[in-house]
């Protein structure tokens, strides 16, 4: 053989001998090292995800009580490459699911891997269920969804919100924290070939999910279900088109119970108008305060040092004249001579506008302004409004007489309990707030980062005494005595306001509300409820609100809790008011001389014996005449 055919040859072998080694090589280090990489992606390539809901964050009380949680609710999902025959799976799950067979059909023969069968195989019933599950259709899978968990129903629904059908939020407090509340799916990743059909030798791969952080409210759901009791019954008896309450702490700004009416359901949002899910009344709803709104023309007047209640007098005869515009007086024929303190307890409105002129128009809106009154309190709540107030240029003498006892403005209930917090509290403005913290499921660490509540001094101490001081003058001896409790010691004032519809004063149409605190000496609870329209009854604030607010504070006064107070101002008699008197010491007494005694009360005996050991209600509560003393014996 020539030397040239056997440098060719020997050529050709080597590089043979080359390639077949490098392709040993590579064939190695992709079946070796390269082995779990590749896999992985070919796995990508194979599997196909079933998704299984995992739970939405709960939403609780600032006690931790459960307010909004989740419950199993499973969802369908179809395989069409594991099942040909689509006709016969749209007329077996039809019936089940309640839709149209042709309906269903179209859905199910998508050209996709895997199709969720929505709205109506979106959280079935557990029968539901067991009905599919009996049918045995291959393509057919169940997989784990949750829905919204509500133990109260429609309360506090306003607030709160809802979710859409694939569980994410769509209004209230569900949507503001989505990002907080939304879970991620746990996953079934199912190995299957081209066509869709399991591979036997590869298993089947779970991925775990989070679940969702849980939001923790301020709301004292305690107290909440006092609110809701007592808004519910008055939009029954008063037929009124709306009621919204709001209770808080005037320490803080944190926000205690918040209810709006009429409610809804929010599993069933869609059978309701938008215009009720919404409007969260206390912090959207805005409208003329009324006379509760005098309190700021009130502290600005004490603050300024302009007015001494007990030592100066003001004569009404029922209006005022002011640039001349006849303001009226809601009494017609005036208060004539009275105290400055009288004018706050009657709600005098040409004795506001006196105060409001001696304040002056310019440091008058300064202090609206410094209340917090123009601008959005920032509480967390979605669709707050800033309200209304009259503009520099447009502010003349008649709207400063006006504004003066809460008349030409507008304002929330958010705003309104925020400023008067600050009237009473010791002169602090805060923040009100509705959201505690939000807490990580698996650490319990706090995701949420708050400001501090605190934003000014508006007052002094000194002026907020005064202030909490007259306010109880007008719960005892004025126009809000319909609120008074025994050893409660609650201020407070009175509001009545022509409702505007279209740009005019209705003539048959107000909002009547009060705004009552608790205890004069240190404050720990502020309530505000106003009813919207009231077609039974007089429509005044003194009559229709205030007993609502005196009702809610003796309900929540335990919870809180307020102990009874020493120095309560005595109510003052009315023709028509419940006469009461003070319970006598009994205890220690013998049977016999107490059944000698004529005091104006049943006696109800418990136990034998012939001393008594306890009493029920204590000796100096003040008892209606007639009324039952509790009488234990040892």
């Amino acid at each position: 053989m020539p030397i040239i055919a056997r440098k060719r040859l020997r050529f050709i072998v080597v590089l043979f001998l080359l390639l077949f080694m490098s392709v040993t090589i590579r064939q190695g280090y992709v079946q070796i090292t390269k082995h779990q990489e590749l896999k992985e992606k070919a796995l990508e390539n194979w599997d196909r995800t079933l998704p299984f809901k995992e739970a939405r964050g709960k939403i609780v009380d600032r006690n931790g009580r459960l307010i909004v949680g989740n419950t199993l609710a499973p969802s369908l999902y179809f395989m069409p490459a594991q099942n040909s025959d689509i006709e016969n799976v749209a007329e077996k799950l039809s019936p089940i699911l309640q839709v149209d067979k042709k309906k269903l059909h179209d859905q199910l023969s998508k050209r996709t891997f895997l199709i969720t069968i929505a709205p109506e195989g979106k959280h079935l019933t557990l029968q539901q269920v067991k009905e599919v599950h009996q049918l045995q259709l291959p393509g057919v899978y169940a997989g784990v969804d949750m829905i919204r968990y509500y133990p109260y129903e429609q309360m506090l629904a306003r607030l709160l919100g809802f979710t859409g059908y694939d569980g994410e939020g769509l209004a209230g407090l569900e949507y503001q924290y989505n990002d907080y509340l939304s879970s991620t799916s746990s996953s079934l990743r199912l190995v299957t070939d081209a066509k869709g059909q399991s591979l036997p030798h590869e298993n089947d791969r779970w991925k775990t999910g989070t679940e969702g952080a849980n939001l923790q409210l301020t709301i004292d759901l305690a107290i909440q279900k006092v609110v809701e009791r007592e808004l519910s019954q008055a939009m029954e008896y008063y037929d009124a088109e709306q009621a919204l309450a709001l209770v808080a702490d005037p320490n803080n700004g944190e926000i205690l119970a918040l209810s709006s009416f009429p409610s809804f359901d929010p599993l069933s949002y869609q059978s309701v108008s938008p215009s009720i899910y919404n409007q969260n009344l206390p912090a959207t709803m805005t409208f003329e305060p009324g006379s509760t709104f005098k309190i700021i023309t009130l502290a600005a007047a004490l603050e300024e040092k302009k007015v001494n209640l007990q030592k100066e007098h003001f004569y009404d005869p029922g209006y005022a004249i002011v640039e001349g515009a006849r303001l009226k007086c809601w009494k017609r024929e005036g208060h004539k001579d009275q105290t400055f303190l009288e004018v706050v307890e009657n709600s005098c409105n040409p004795g506001f506008i006196e105060l409001g002129r001696r304040v002056g128009p310019t440091k008058l809106q300064q202090y609206i302004r410094a209340f917090g009154f123009g601008e959005k309190t920032n509480a967390g709540i979605a669709g707050e409004s800033k309200g209304i107030l009259f503009s520099g240029d447009r502010y003349g003498p008649v709207e400063h007489a006006t504004t003066s006892f809460g008349q030409g403005i507008s304002v929330t209930a958010l705003q309104q309990v925020q400023a008067v917090s600050a009237a009473i509290n010791g002169g602090k403005l805060y923040r009100p707030s509705i959201v505690k913290q939000v807490l990580d499921n698996n650490s319990g660490d706090n995701l949420l980062q708050k400001k501090s509540p605190f934003i000014r001094q508006v007052i002094s101490e000194e002026t907020s005494k005064e202030v909490r001081e007259a306010l109880e003058s007008v719960v005892a001896v004025g126009s809000g005595r319909n609120a008074f409790r025994e050893n409660l010691r609650i201020g407070g004032k009175t509001g009545t306001a022509q409702k505007v519809i279209n740009g005019k004063y209705a003539e048959d149409a107000f909002i009547v509300s009060f705004m009552g605190f608790a205890p004069i000496t240190k404050p720990q609870v502020v309530v505000y409820v106003a009813i919207d329209h009231p077609k039974v009854g007089m429509q005044f604030g003194g009559v229709v609100a205030a007993p609502i607010v005196g009702r809610i504070m003796e309900d929540i006064a335990p919870i809180l809790p307020i102990d009874p107070q020493k120095g309560q101002l005595e109510k003052e008699y009315r023709w028509g008011d419940e006469l009461v008197k003070e319970v006598p010491s009994l205890e220690g007494q013998l049977k016999e001389s107490v059944l000698e005694l004529q005091e104006p009360f049943k006696i109800e005996w418990h136990g034998t014996g012939s001393t008594i050991i306890s009493q029920l209600p204590k000796a100096g509560v003040k008892l209606p005449l007639g009324g039952t003393i509790h009488l234990y014996l040892q």
